[in-house]
């Protein structure tokens, strides 16, 4: 895939805001994403779910009622097993992800703990023929509201049913790899409105082989930080599988889920209205109903897996959102293939742009686009990853740094005379700037994988950001400044999108209180604070390109809007919390 530099016509006012984003959301801890959820751990792995009602915190201090689907009872395990303090409530937004191998008989049973007036729910299972029939938990209550089994008749319009306080099992086998979607069948506009969805992940029964370490992740390879014992190093695997299919092409490094959602209030507050005026009725019996109106459709909250902007930069299982366990904080090094995973699960469309390259689809619904021999992938490369209702795909994220005349490893050259780390002059230069770097016949540096450039874009070798901090592209500086005029927020914004190692450092190093040295990169003083210890990437918007979809009940910065970090090599990325 060719580097694309990705521009598009705002106002002053967004490109503003923009950048306090950008600001906003580099001052938070980092913290990632990996794909988080429960797996059987068997060839016929049983889940077992119940549906009921929660709150969702929002960022703008709102409490959002809700149904979702949750555990009823411990799983067997979590995914990835590294990911500390791993949960799984009795109520989620979204539902728990399944996790499953090609092949599995999986067998899911539903609880309703529903309120009694919310009446039947169930689950769908899209693309899998699924053999389902009553489990009762009240044989006096429950077994007569179910067809039976030789009537081959479900109870309800798409699917059998859990009257409330019942339970149904579904029972399928997996047969397709790939990202799926699971959500109710039962009065979908108000039930999958108000949170009742989730993931379905099958992972490859024969993973390639040459899957198993990629020509540009180091998983249990020796590596730079491993070499030189930098923390946290080799770094730890937290991908699902190898590869995303049977299909040598589909290999990758690291692997983000992304369910797209949207949320009107005025359903939410509703539902909450006449659950409490109907509580204690009979279920069935007359008046033990809702009667919601879902038309006109005004969605004010705007979420990738349950939460929105910037609550979803916080980690994954986070105390403070016990019904949003899941968080959305993509991380990768140049040159590694990410494999993004998404899901379109509200009513509405969203136009998804992942900034810096486009996103060549590998798959939807479980099926791989391939060529007709089979031998190389089909899909097509998208700017916007249109994320359509009811649809998944898979698709693969890459970027390398090619193109952008700077040195994405943005180490910079120690001052003459001096030796880094020890002169007074310039106690932070980095010998590291002087690494060769030899080009393959695509132009990266591929030739030592335990070199720190490892993958490196020779052309743009000994370019790094720190030479130039300040000032525009014209003038030799790695970005363009907004206008002084505009800045209401105070002179936050230090002109870089690259801060680099060390950079907290350097900016309260006396020897940098000038311009004129070309080994510091001078930050603002609020910005000191902005930069987290292991932290020091390139910070790429990934975000809906409608831009009410970016805000939370019409506020900016909130809804579907997240970062790409990008950090070099000798940074350890960590996606245990």
């Amino acid at each position: 895939m060719s580097q694309m530099n990705t521009k598009y016509a705002i106002s002053n006012r967004p490109v503003l805001k923009l950048l306090v984003t950008l600001v906003v959301l580099l001052a938070i801890p980092a913290t990632f994403a990996a794909t988080p959820g429960i797996t059987g751990g068997s060839k016929t792995p049983v889940f077992n779910l119940t549906a009921q009602d929660a709150y969702l915190n929002q960022p703008d201090g709102q409490g959002v009622y809700s149904w979702g689907y949750g555990c009823n009872g411990s799983p067997s395990a979590f995914l990835p097993a590294a990911i500390a303090n791993a949960t799984c409530p009795t109520m989620q937004v979204p539902g728990p992800t399944l996790i499953v191998t090609e092949g599995d008989m999986v067998t899911v049973n539903l609880t309703n703990n529903l309120p009694a007036a919310a009446g039947n729910t169930s689950i769908l299972f899209p693309g899998f023929q699924v053999m389902a029939a009553a489990a009762s938990v009240q044989p006096a209550n429950c077994t007569a509201n179910f067809a039976t089994a030789a009537s081959q008749t479900p109870q309800g319009l798409l699917v059998v049913e859990a009257a409330p306080g019942c339970t149904v099992s579904y029972t399928f086998t997996a047969s397709t790899p790939g990202t799926h979607a699971y959500y109710s069948g039962t009065q979908g506009d108000l039930q999958i409105e108000m949170g009742l969805y989730g993931a379905l992940i099958i992972l490859p029964a024969n993973p390639p082989a040459a899957c198993d370490s990629t020509n540009t992740n180091l998983y249990g390879q020796q590596d730079w930080a491993t070499a030189n014992h930098i923390p946290g190093a080799p770094e730890k695997d937290f991908r699902l599988a190898h590869a995303a299919y049977d299909h040598a092409k589909t290999c990758y490094d690291r692997e983000y889920l992304f369910q797209w959602a949207e949320m009107d209030p005025n359903i939410h507050k509703a539902a909450v209205a006449q659950v409490t005026a109907k509580s204690g009725c009979t279920p069935g019996a007359p008046g033990c109903s809702l009667n919601i109106a879902t038309e006109p459709y005004h969605p004010a909250y705007f979420v990738i897996n349950g939460r929105s902007m910037p609550d979803l930069m916080d980690p994954n299982y986070a105390a403070e959102y016990p019904h949003q366990p899941y968080n959305g904080n993509p991380h990768m090094h140049p040159g590694e293939r990410t494999l993004i995973r998404t899901i379109g699960q509200g009513r509405w469309q969203h136009p998804f742009h992942e900034h810096a390259n486009h996103v060549r689809i590998l798959a939807r619904d479980g099926n791989l686009i391939l060529t007709p021999d089979a031998q190389a992938l089909a899909g097509i490369l998208m700017f916007d990853t249109d994320t359509t209702p009811g649809d998944a795909f898979d698709g693969i994220f890459y970027f390398t740094a090619r193109g952008l005349n700077w040195d994405a490893y943005g180490h910079h050259a120690p001052a003459p005379g001096t030796t880094p780390g020890t002169g007074a002059s310039d106690p932070y230069g980095d010998t590291l700037a002087t690494l060769p770097c030899i080009p393959d016949a695509n132009g990266y540096n591929t030739g030592n994988p335990a070199a720190l450039n490892y993958y490196e874009w020779c052309q743009d070798h000994n370019k790094p950001v720190q030479k130039a901090p300040f000032g525009d592209v014209e003038a030799g500086g790695p970005a363009t400044l907004p206008d002084p005029n505009i800045f209401t927020n105070g002179a936050w914004y230090g002109g870089t999108p690259y801060f680099g190692p060390d950079a907290t450092l350097r900016a309260g190093n006396p020897n940098c209180a000038s311009t004129t040295n070309a080994n510091c990169t001078l930050l603002q003083p609020s910005n000191i604070q902005a930069n987290p210890a292991n932290e020091r990437g390139w910070a790429f918007m990934w975000h809906s390109h409608n831009e009410r979809e970016i805000t939370t009940n019409n506020v900016f910065p909130g809804g579907m809007l997240m970062m790409m970090l990008v950090d070099s090599r000798e940074f350890v990325i960590d996606e245990s919390n």
